[in-house]
């Protein structure tokens, strides 16, 4: 960055147009009542998460994120959700230049990468706060699911949301602060986490949430969003007139009725990510073939087999073939009535 000022200040005359757009952003993301805002403007996330994983390989890296950009924007994909911190400003550039923003999570102990245990997620913040691309901070996956990882009291780890999301707060006041929750909150979470603005609930209760914004509103008043919703396209046993074995229909048909409940209940949550952008090869075996096998948490309630074929939950292929899928999101992502 240092050197790109200098550069910019020796020869501004010359070019005076290369300019850190992406950086100068005057956007303020805030929460208001139930809704997330940017600039006091109402935003409705319609997004995926997004890990890419290639073929054959067990990092993610993002060799195809022109092409994926192109898919997301044919989608009316607004916002993606990474499990992992975006470290490649090029990367985030692109995905500003798009118009999708990106909701950044951040893990407990990713061995320094910008993690919580070692307080390098604020180094982070503080580089990418005023970028165009950042929607908002979100902090742990599901960790409620996995208290044998904070010495087998899941309070330890609210204790350090609760500080981490503090941090964050007084580093970047123009970007609110969620965590991704396993399912429902109960009100001791929401009583020990009260410095995160709005909640991410990663939610399987097969094709049918609805029940959920309901129970939400009985618990708080702040905003939520399903920060993981959806089903994989493998049915591990036939179930109804789904049969067994790979069946893009069972994963479009449960979609489009997810995808009809969050948007029904529009005034109660801030919208949805599908999980996921792309099939995983890496998640159950080999990497360099699809495999049927995988474990996910609470994963009874995954649409409609109860079983999580993690290798199979990708609305595009791992080489960007369309599933069914796709052509759900991309009706409703794209009604302008949603």
């Amino acid at each position: 960055m240092k050197l790109k000022l200098i550069y910019i200040f020796i020869f501004g005359l010359l070019s005076l147009t290369y300019s850190f757009t992406a950086f100068e952003d005057s956007e303020v993301v805030s929460v208001k009542g139930r809704q997330l805002r940017i600039n006091d403007t109402p935003y409705f996330i319609k997004g995926v998460c997004f890990n890419p994983v290639e073929k054959g390989h067990t990092e993610r890296d993002f060799t195809n994120i022109d092409l994926d950009l192109a898919l997301m924007n044919e989608a009316g994909i607004n916002t993606i959700r990474v499990y992992k911190p975006i470290d490649e400003v090029s990367v985030l550039d692109k995905i500003a230049a798009a118009g999708i923003k990106v909701i950044t999570s951040f893990g407990y102990n990713q061995e320094g990468y910008f993690d919580i245990l070692t307080g390098s997620y604020l180094d982070y913040v503080n580089t990418y706060k005023s970028h165009k691309a950042i929607l908002f901070w979100e902090l742990g996956n599901e960790y409620n699911y996995h208290p044998e990882w904070f010495d087998g009291d899941i309070t330890n780890w609210y204790d350090s949301l609760q500080i981490a999301a503090d941090a964050i707060h007084q580093n970047d006041p123009n970007h609110p602060v969620a965590s991704a929750h396993g399912e429902l909150p109960d009100s001791a979470t929401l009583a020990a986490s009260t410095n995160v603005d709005l909640w991410g609930l990663n939610v399987y209760r097969w094709d049918n949430p609805e029940v959920i914004f309901n129970q939400w509103t009985a618990l708080s008043d702040k905003p939520m969003y399903l920060s993981e919703a959806g089903s994989d396209s493998y049915m591990t046993v036939a179930n109804h007139e789904f049969s067994k074995g790979e069946n893009q229909q069972a994963q479009a048909q449960s979609l489009n009725n997810i995808l009809s409940d969050v948007f029904d209940n529009k005034a109660i949550n801030s919208g949805v990510l599908v999980f996921s952008f792309t099939d995983e090869l890496w998640k159950a075996g080999n990497p360099d073939k699809q495999d049927i096998g995988g474990w996910a948490p609470a994963s009874s309630g995954v649409p409609y087999d109860g079983t999580a074929n993690e290798e199979y939950w990708g609305i595009l292929d791992v080489n960007r073939h369309k599933k069914d899928a796709f052509y759900i999101l991309k009706e409703f992502y794209n009604n302008p009535e949603n």
